[in-house]
C-alpha cells in the first residue's frame, strides 16, 4: 500500500486526535507540515478548496474530515480496533459529539483573551490578527458561544467525562475506542496548548488520569517528509477506483437525485465555507468521492464524509 501522508500542524487539535490513532495502530505515516492559515497553495492543489486541518493523502488519493480519516485507517489496519462491535453505534455518536458541542465549547473557553494571549505571546501582533481573520472566515456560518457561556459548557462537559472514566479505564472500558480520541483533543489543547487557562482541568482529577493514559499512547513512527514531495506523489499516482480504495462501502445512494458522472460541489455545514468541485464518482452511505483534475498534481480523487457535508450539483456556466 502507498504510504500513509497525515497533512497537519503541531498545535492543531484534530491532527492530535489522528497522529493518536495512528500511535494506537502503530502504524508508520509521513508528516507534512502545513500552514495554520492562508494562503495553502499545495493544500489547494490536493484538496480543490477543503483548507480544514488535518486531511490523510495516500497516493492520488485525499480523505478528508478526522471522522472519515478513522474510518479508512481501521480499514488499514483492523487492530486494535477503533469501533468495537458492541459500541459500533454509541461509540460513533459519542464522537460526533465530542467533535463539534464538546470542541466548540472547549475552544471558546481556551482562545478568550487570556488563551489567545498566551497563544501568540511569542508572534508578531500582526500574526494574531492574520489568525482571527482566518478563522472568522472560516466561522462564516457559525453562531460562537461567548466565553461565559462556553465556560460553563466545558466545566458541565467534563464532569460528564469524569463520570465515564471514574468507572472505566477509558470512555466507555478497559480500551479507548474512537470515542476517546475524538474527546482527547480538545481537553489537550486545554492542557498543552494554552496551560494558562488549564485550571479548568483541576476540579475533574480523573480526567486529568484518563488524559495521561491517552497521551501515552504516542504518535506512531512517523518521518518527516515535505509539502513539494506529497504533491510530487499525487502526480505520480492513480487514484484508486470507487469500491477499491480504503473506505469500505461502494454502493451507490442517491439522496439528492445527483447522479454519478455530474459535477458537484461539496462544502462543510459549517466550519470552513470554502466548496472542493469535482465530479461525482462515489456516493455511498457513509462518503462521498470527487474526481478533480489540477495542473500540479493531476487526476486525485477527494473523499468526504456525508454527515457534516452538503453536496450541491454544480451551477451550469
Amino acid at each position: 500500500m502507498p504510504d500513509l501522508i497525515l497533512h497537519h500542524y503541531p498545535s492543531s487539535p484534530f491532527s492530535e486526535k489522528i497522529r493518536l490513532v495512528l500511535g494506537y495502530k502503530k502504524l508508520a505515516w509521513k508528516s507534512v507540515v502545513i500552514p495554520a492559515i492562508m494562503p495553502k497553495p499545495d493544500v489547494l492543489a490536493l484538496t480543490g478548496g477543503y483548507r480544514k486541518t488535518p486531511f490523510m493523502q495516500v497516493g492520488a488519493d485525499i480523505y478528508c474530515d478526522s471522522a472519515l480519516i478513522c474510518d479508512v485507517l481501521e480499514h488499514v489496519h483492523a487492530e486494535p480496533t477503533l469501533f468495537p462491535p458492541h459500541l459500533k453505534g454509541v461509540s460513533r455518536v459519542f464522537a460526533q459529539w465530542a467533535d463539534t458541542a464538546l470542541f466548540w465549547a472547549a475552544m471558546a473557553y481556551n482562545l478568550q483573551p487570556k488563551g489567545a494571549a498566551h497563544v501568540f505571546a511569542k508572534a508578531p501582533p500582526e500574526a494574531a490578527k492574520a489568525f482571527g481573520e482566518d478563522r472568522k472566515a472560516m466561522a462564516s456560518n457559525m453562531i460562537r458561544l461567548r466565553p461565559g457561556d462556553a465556560t460553563s459548557a466545558y466545566r458541565s462537559y467534563l464532569r460528564r467525562i469524569a463520570h465515564m472514566v471514574e468507572e472505566h479505564d477509558f470512555l466507555f472500558g478497559t480500551e479507548p475506542c474512537v470515542a476517546d480520541f475524538a474527546t482527547y483533543h480538545s481537553l489537550w489543547y486545554t492542557r498543552i496548548q494554552v496551560p494558562v487557562m488549564a485550571e479548568i482541568l483541576n476540579t475533574t482529577p480523573a480526567v486529568g488520569e484518563w488524559m495521561d493514559r491517552m497521551a501515552a499512547i504516542g504518535h506512531g513512527g512517523m518521518d518527516k517528509f515535505s509539502s513539494g514531495d506529497a504533491v510530487t506523489v499525487a502526480q505520480g499516482a492513480e487514484p484508486m477506483p470507487p469500491g477499491q480504495n480504503l473506505l469500505i462501502d461502494s454502493a451507490f445512494q442517491d439522496d439528492h437525485g445527483i447522479p454519478l458522472g455530474t459535477p458537484v460541489s461539496i462544502t462543510a455545514e459549517t466550519f470552513g465555507p470554502e466548496p472542493t468541485q469535482g465530479v461525482l464518482i462515489a456516493a455511498t452511505r457513509t462518503h462521498y468521492t470527487l474526481r478533480r483534475e489540477d495542473p500540479r498534481v493531476g487526476v486525485v480523487h477527494v473523499h468526504f464524509p456525508r454527515i457534516g457535508y452538503v453536496l450541491r450539483q454544480a451551477e451550469a456556466g
